[in-house]
């Protein structure tokens, strides 16, 4: 347990808090490439073209695309349900890539082309901020000046001032557990018919972020005139 202060130099802790709401800097969309055949080498053939189809598509925004990963690549046998032996039915291949896009005005062009291309599934967007983006240097210490103010406020309430701080931590230093992140919306689109010219553009509105900071302080103040 932390120590008490005295008559002279009383102790007192307070929390500070800052939720902050900022605009996102980046979008996560997920893009799902499938083939399907009753030949293994026609199936794998024809997710290869729909996979560099995809690719292409999503290289061609050029700096809009901040990353473009690969995650995973499958190509399943299904066997026949019925039957003692083991026969395939059909080849099931599937390839996802996530792309992270700094450009919020070619997103919805962008997910709309993409889920227009065959057998291809897009999810998202999820918007999010970097992890070193300025909003959260700045919750921080929003919430430290909301820890000093309160306490400030305490202690003139008791005819005191503060005299010094004695501690600042953040909640989950302490193991406390931290407040969870806000939750992100999604679709999902799934393409059927070849690209075209005057394929609309989604109209997609970014979703703004919070951004949450609480620490806990410890101050010693004057001795109260009570």
């Amino acid at each position: 347990a932390l120590p008490y202060g005295t008559p002279d130099t009383p102790r007192l802790a307070v929390r500070g808090e800052a939720r902050l709401e900022v605009d996102p800097e980046i979008a996560r969309i997920t893009v799902t490439v499938s083939a399907r055949g009753t030949d293994r080498k026609a199936a794998l053939t024809d997710l290869t073209r729909r996979n560099e189809q995809a690719l292409t598509l999503i290289k061609s925004y050029g700096d809009a695309i901040e990353k473009l990963e690969t995650g995973t690549f499958s190509l399943t046998p299904q066997l026949t349900e019925k039957g003692r032996h083991e026969r395939i039915r059909a080849y099931h291949g599937r390839v996802t890539h996530t792309a992270t896009l700094n450009d919020f005005t070619t997103l919805g062009e962008l997910t709309t082309r993409l889920a227009d291309l065959d057998l291809t599934r897009v999810d998202g967007p999820w918007w999010a901020l970097r992890p070193d983006s300025p909003a959260h240097r700045n919750a921080r210490t929003q919430a430290v000046r909301e820890a000093v103010q309160r306490a400030r406020e305490y202690a003139e309430a008791l005819g005191a001032r503060l005299d010094a701080i004695v501690e600042i931590a953040d909640l989950g230093a302490e193991n406390t557990t931290p407040m969870a992140a806000p939750a992100m919306r999604a679709f999902a689109g799934y393409g059927g018919a070849a690209v075209q010219e005057s394929t609309p553009a989604l109209d997609l509105e970014p979703e703004r972020q919070t951004v949450y900071a609480n620490v806990n302080a410890r101050f010693t103040m004057t001795r109260p005139a009570l």
